[in-house]
Protein backbone atom coordinates (compact mmCIF):
# COMPACT_ATOMS: atom_id res chain seq x y z
CA UNK A 1 0.00 0.00 0.00
CA UNK A 2 1.19 3.49 -0.73
CA UNK A 3 2.26 5.63 2.16
CA UNK A 4 -0.68 7.99 1.84
CA UNK A 5 -3.46 6.38 -0.26
CA UNK A 6 -6.05 8.99 0.81
CA UNK A 7 -4.11 12.04 -0.39
CA UNK A 8 -5.60 11.98 -3.90
CA UNK A 9 -9.18 11.17 -2.83
CA UNK A 10 -11.27 14.39 -2.76
CA UNK A 11 -13.27 13.57 0.37
CA UNK A 12 -10.09 13.23 2.42
CA UNK A 13 -8.08 16.20 1.20
CA UNK A 14 -9.23 18.25 4.20
CA UNK A 15 -7.48 15.85 6.60
CA UNK A 16 -4.07 16.67 8.00
CA UNK A 17 -1.15 14.48 6.99
CA UNK A 18 -1.08 13.06 10.51
CA UNK A 19 -4.79 12.18 10.37
CA UNK A 20 -4.48 10.58 6.94
CA UNK A 21 -1.58 8.51 8.25
CA UNK A 22 -3.73 7.44 11.20
CA UNK A 23 -6.62 6.40 8.98
CA UNK A 24 -4.28 4.62 6.56
CA UNK A 25 -3.36 2.23 9.33
CA UNK A 26 -7.04 1.30 9.69
CA UNK A 27 -7.74 0.82 5.97
CA UNK A 28 -8.18 -2.51 4.30
CA UNK A 29 -7.04 -2.52 0.68
CA UNK A 30 -8.36 -5.15 -1.71
CA UNK A 31 -7.78 -5.63 -5.42
CA UNK A 32 -10.44 -7.17 -7.64
CA UNK A 33 -10.60 -8.28 -11.25
CA UNK A 34 -13.40 -8.19 -13.79
CA UNK A 35 -15.83 -11.00 -13.12
CA UNK A 36 -15.40 -10.83 -9.35
CA UNK A 37 -17.73 -9.12 -6.87
CA UNK A 38 -16.79 -6.52 -4.26
CA UNK A 39 -20.06 -7.38 -2.57
CA UNK A 40 -23.31 -8.97 -3.66
CA UNK A 41 -26.92 -7.90 -3.29
CA UNK A 42 -28.11 -8.89 0.19
CA UNK A 43 -24.64 -9.00 1.79
CA UNK A 44 -24.37 -7.20 5.18
CA UNK A 45 -23.35 -3.54 4.77
CA UNK A 46 -20.62 -3.49 7.39
CA UNK A 47 -17.92 -1.28 5.85
CA UNK A 48 -17.51 2.01 4.00
CA UNK A 49 -15.95 1.47 0.56
CA UNK A 50 -13.82 3.95 -1.38
CA UNK A 51 -12.84 3.30 -4.99
CA UNK A 52 -9.12 4.08 -5.27
CA UNK A 53 -8.57 3.07 -8.90
CA UNK A 54 -10.48 1.59 -11.81
CA UNK A 55 -14.23 1.69 -12.40
CA UNK A 56 -17.10 -0.25 -10.82
CA UNK A 57 -20.66 -1.00 -11.93
CA UNK A 58 -23.48 -0.91 -9.38
CA UNK A 59 -25.91 -3.62 -10.50
CA UNK A 60 -29.34 -4.61 -9.20
CA UNK A 61 -31.35 -7.70 -10.04
CA UNK A 62 -34.76 -7.02 -11.56
CA UNK A 63 -37.94 -8.92 -10.66
CA UNK A 64 -37.45 -11.22 -13.66
CA UNK A 65 -33.88 -12.08 -12.63
CA UNK A 66 -31.99 -9.82 -15.04
CA UNK A 67 -29.04 -7.74 -13.85
CA UNK A 68 -29.57 -4.01 -14.44
CA UNK A 69 -26.73 -1.48 -14.35
CA UNK A 70 -27.75 1.45 -12.14
CA UNK A 71 -24.60 3.59 -12.20
CA UNK A 72 -20.85 3.63 -12.69
CA UNK A 73 -18.36 4.59 -9.98
CA UNK A 74 -15.03 6.28 -10.61
CA UNK A 75 -11.90 6.76 -8.45
CA UNK A 76 -12.64 8.80 -5.32
CA UNK A 77 -16.27 7.71 -5.09
CA UNK A 78 -17.69 6.34 -1.87
CA UNK A 79 -20.21 3.60 -2.42
CA UNK A 80 -23.00 2.15 -0.33
CA UNK A 81 -22.07 4.71 2.32
CA UNK A 82 -25.76 5.47 2.89
CA UNK A 83 -26.84 1.94 3.80
CA UNK A 84 -23.68 1.38 5.86
CA UNK A 85 -24.90 3.85 8.48
CA UNK A 86 -28.06 1.79 9.13
CA UNK A 87 -27.73 -0.95 11.72
CA UNK A 88 -28.32 -4.36 10.21
CA UNK A 89 -28.67 -3.01 6.65
CA UNK A 90 -27.76 -5.08 3.60
CA UNK A 91 -26.42 -3.98 0.23
CA UNK A 92 -29.28 -3.17 -2.17
CA UNK A 93 -27.24 -4.28 -5.18
CA UNK A 94 -23.96 -5.78 -6.37
CA UNK A 95 -20.66 -3.97 -6.98
CA UNK A 96 -18.86 -5.41 -10.01
CA UNK A 97 -15.38 -4.34 -11.17
CA UNK A 98 -15.21 -3.33 -14.84
CA UNK A 99 -11.54 -4.27 -14.96
CA UNK A 100 -8.79 -4.35 -12.37
CA UNK A 101 -9.78 -2.13 -9.44
CA UNK A 102 -8.38 -1.20 -6.05
CA UNK A 103 -10.83 -0.63 -3.20
CA UNK A 104 -10.15 0.83 0.23
CA UNK A 105 -12.55 0.15 3.08
CA UNK A 106 -13.04 1.19 6.69
CA UNK A 107 -15.13 -0.27 9.47
CA UNK A 108 -18.09 1.81 10.61
CA UNK A 109 -16.38 2.49 13.94
CA UNK A 110 -13.17 3.81 12.34
CA UNK A 111 -15.08 5.93 9.84
CA UNK A 112 -17.38 7.55 12.39
CA UNK A 113 -14.49 8.20 14.79
CA UNK A 114 -12.59 9.92 11.98
CA UNK A 115 -15.57 12.18 11.24
CA UNK A 116 -15.94 13.07 14.94
CA UNK A 117 -12.29 14.14 15.06
CA UNK A 118 -12.48 16.09 11.79
CA UNK A 119 -15.54 18.35 11.37
CA UNK A 120 -14.29 19.59 7.98
CA UNK A 121 -14.23 16.02 6.68
CA UNK A 122 -17.75 15.49 8.06
CA UNK A 123 -18.94 18.56 6.13
CA UNK A 124 -17.33 17.22 2.96
CA UNK A 125 -19.20 13.94 3.41
CA UNK A 126 -22.47 15.84 3.93
CA UNK A 127 -21.82 17.81 0.72
CA UNK A 128 -20.97 14.60 -1.11
CA UNK A 129 -24.13 12.85 0.03
CA UNK A 130 -26.15 15.95 -0.81
CA UNK A 131 -24.77 15.86 -4.35
CA UNK A 132 -25.57 12.16 -4.60
CA UNK A 133 -29.15 12.81 -3.47
CA UNK A 134 -29.50 15.64 -5.98
CA UNK A 135 -28.17 13.38 -8.75
CA UNK A 136 -30.68 10.68 -7.80
CA UNK A 137 -33.54 13.18 -7.85
CA UNK A 138 -32.45 14.57 -11.22
CA UNK A 139 -32.13 11.06 -12.64
CA UNK A 140 -35.65 10.19 -11.45
CA UNK A 141 -36.98 13.35 -13.13
CA UNK A 142 -35.11 12.61 -16.35
CA UNK A 143 -36.39 9.01 -16.43
CA UNK A 144 -39.97 10.17 -15.85
CA UNK A 145 -40.16 13.17 -18.14
CA UNK A 146 -37.46 13.23 -20.80
CA UNK A 147 -37.53 11.55 -24.22
CA UNK A 148 -34.99 8.84 -25.09
CA UNK A 149 -32.62 11.12 -27.03
CA UNK A 150 -32.44 13.58 -24.16
CA UNK A 151 -31.85 10.86 -21.56
CA UNK A 152 -28.98 9.30 -23.47
CA UNK A 153 -27.44 12.67 -24.31
CA UNK A 154 -27.54 13.62 -20.61
CA UNK A 155 -25.81 10.37 -19.65
CA UNK A 156 -23.06 10.83 -22.24
CA UNK A 157 -22.44 14.41 -21.10
CA UNK A 158 -22.15 13.19 -17.49
CA UNK A 159 -19.77 10.38 -18.46
CA UNK A 160 -17.66 12.81 -20.48
CA UNK A 161 -17.27 15.10 -17.47
CA UNK A 162 -16.30 12.20 -15.18
CA UNK A 163 -14.35 9.83 -17.43
CA UNK A 164 -13.53 11.76 -20.60
CA UNK A 165 -9.98 12.34 -21.85
CA UNK A 166 -8.90 14.52 -24.80
CA UNK A 167 -8.88 12.83 -28.19
CA UNK A 168 -7.85 14.27 -31.59
CA UNK A 169 -11.50 14.07 -32.67
CA UNK A 170 -13.11 15.18 -29.41
CA UNK A 171 -13.45 13.41 -26.07
CA UNK A 172 -12.90 9.69 -25.47
CA UNK A 173 -14.74 7.94 -22.65
CA UNK A 174 -12.33 5.82 -20.63
CA UNK A 175 -15.05 3.70 -19.03
CA UNK A 176 -15.97 0.63 -21.09
CA UNK A 177 -19.73 0.15 -21.12
CA UNK A 178 -21.89 -2.24 -23.08
CA UNK A 179 -24.96 -1.11 -25.01
CA UNK A 180 -27.09 -2.77 -22.33
CA UNK A 181 -25.26 -0.77 -19.63
CA UNK A 182 -26.05 2.50 -21.42
CA UNK A 183 -29.67 1.44 -21.89
CA UNK A 184 -30.09 0.34 -18.26
CA UNK A 185 -28.68 3.58 -16.87
CA UNK A 186 -31.32 5.69 -18.62
CA UNK A 187 -34.26 3.28 -18.45
CA UNK A 188 -34.36 2.30 -22.13
CA UNK A 189 -34.52 -1.03 -23.91
CA UNK A 190 -31.24 -1.98 -25.64
CA UNK A 191 -33.05 -1.72 -28.99
CA UNK A 192 -34.10 1.87 -28.31
CA UNK A 193 -30.62 2.80 -27.09
CA UNK A 194 -29.10 1.36 -30.28
CA UNK A 195 -31.50 3.41 -32.44
CA UNK A 196 -30.69 6.60 -30.52
CA UNK A 197 -26.94 5.99 -30.73
CA UNK A 198 -27.30 5.41 -34.48
CA UNK A 199 -28.97 8.83 -34.79
CA UNK A 200 -26.19 10.41 -32.72
CA UNK A 201 -23.62 8.85 -35.06
CA UNK A 202 -25.53 10.00 -38.15
CA UNK A 203 -25.59 13.53 -36.69
CA UNK A 204 -21.82 13.25 -36.07
CA UNK A 205 -22.09 13.72 -32.31
CA UNK A 206 -20.42 10.40 -31.44
CA UNK A 207 -18.44 7.64 -33.09
CA UNK A 208 -17.16 4.19 -32.19
CA UNK A 209 -18.85 1.50 -30.11
CA UNK A 210 -20.32 1.59 -26.61
CA UNK A 211 -17.09 0.07 -25.28
CA UNK A 212 -14.88 2.54 -27.15
CA UNK A 213 -16.94 5.69 -27.52
CA UNK A 214 -15.63 9.03 -28.76
CA UNK A 215 -17.76 12.13 -28.41
CA UNK A 216 -17.26 14.29 -31.49
CA UNK A 217 -19.53 17.20 -30.58
CA UNK A 218 -19.90 17.61 -26.83
CA UNK A 219 -21.56 21.01 -27.12
CA UNK A 220 -24.28 19.62 -29.36
CA UNK A 221 -24.89 16.81 -26.89
CA UNK A 222 -25.10 19.33 -24.05
CA UNK A 223 -27.70 21.31 -25.95
CA UNK A 224 -29.73 18.17 -26.58
CA UNK A 225 -29.45 17.18 -22.91
CA UNK A 226 -30.83 20.53 -21.68
CA UNK A 227 -34.41 20.23 -20.39
CA UNK A 228 -37.09 22.08 -22.30
CA UNK A 229 -38.67 25.10 -20.49
CA UNK A 230 -41.91 23.13 -19.97
CA UNK A 231 -40.13 20.33 -18.04
CA UNK A 232 -38.16 22.58 -15.68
Amino acid sequence: MKTDPLKQIPLFTSLSERERHRITGQLAETCYKKGEYIFREGDPAERFHILASGSVKCVKTSSDGKEVTMKVLMPGDLFCCDVAVIEGAVHPGCAQPMGEVRVLSLTKKSYFNMLRRNPDAALEVIRYLGCRLHEAQEKAKVMALNPADQRLASLLVNLASRTGVPHPNGVRLTVRLTRRDLADMVGLTPETAIRVMSRFKHQKMVTGTAKNLIILDLEKLKTLAEPSPSSR
